[in-house]
């Protein structure tokens, strides 16, 4: 079941809307993973984790430097050895 709502954005953000051919499944699939988010962060505070929006600020930091140090040569060899493993190719070295 589907619900038709109307909604105000900003300028900046009506832009970026414009630019989608589905702007419902756009902002569907947005929210979702906001909320996947929501249940994550609810789950891992259940258990025990303090989160702050220090920490998570600081973690998404860490995340983005890691993947800035992934090049192309880096995640073409990561491919192969995915490929070789799943397909039960892969030998283990020292």
């Amino acid at each position: 079941m589907t619900k038709k709502i109307a909604i105000s954005v900003p300028d900046d953000v009506a832009e970026r809307l414009a630019e989608e051919s589905n702007v419902s499944a756009f902002i569907t699939d947005s929210v979702r993973q906001r909320m996947a988010g929501e249940r994550t962060r609810r789950a891992l505070r259940q258990v025990g984790f303090q989160l702050t929006d220090e920490g998570l600020a600081e973690a998404g930091r860490q995340l983005d430097e890691a993947q800035a140090k992934i090049t192309p040569e880096l995640r073409s060899k990561a491919a192969a050895l995915l490929g070789a493993a799943s397909r039960g190719r892969m030998t283990i070295r020292d």
